[in-house]
């Protein structure tokens, strides 16, 4: 009985594993897809001599999402691995902890220089936010801003 369970077990895997499918299509949410349209623009400004350079733009996919992305000429201090992306409601970071910090939109670290991408939270407008902010947390520094226009 125990073999014909094996047998059994064996050919079930075998079935289910194999698939014709050669190039299984992989979907990731937190890169746009299709074509982009940009919403507002701008390039950053370096500070605290972190390097700071390229152009950052919230943009729309083809789906409808929205994002920040940052173009291939991106670049910034990355060696502290503490470097976070923020929207914001001036150039400055201005943490308000205590009322939910209503003029900052964390979005994530940046994890490498050149194109990057970060998903807007569905359901959030951006309308209020006029910068991004590169913000060094282990220093407590900010590498750089841009105006988006």
């Amino acid at each position: 009985m125990k073999k014909v369970m094996l047998l059994f077990y064996i050919a079930f895997l075998g079935l289910v594993s194999c698939t014709d499918d050669n190039d299984p299509v992989v979907i990731d949410p937190t890169q746009p897809t299709g074509s982009l349209n940009v919403l507002r623009s701008g390039t950053f400004v370096d500070q605290n001599n972190a390097g700071s350079t390229g152009n950052a733009s919230l943009v729309t996919d083809s789906q409808g999402k929205e994002f920040l992305g940052f173009n291939e000429a991106f670049n910034t201090a990355l060696a502290t691995g503490t470097v976070t992306v923020f929207l914001s409601t001036s150039m400055e970071f201005m943490p308000d902890p205590a009322n939910g910090n209503p003029n900052l939109l964390p979005l994530g670290p940046v994890r490498m220089a050149g194109q990057n991408f970060f998903a807007i939270p569905a359901g959030m407008s951006t309308s209020k936010y006029t910068h991004v902010i590169l913000w060094c947390g282990s220093v407590g520094v900010p590498f750089g801003y841009a105006n988006l226009n």
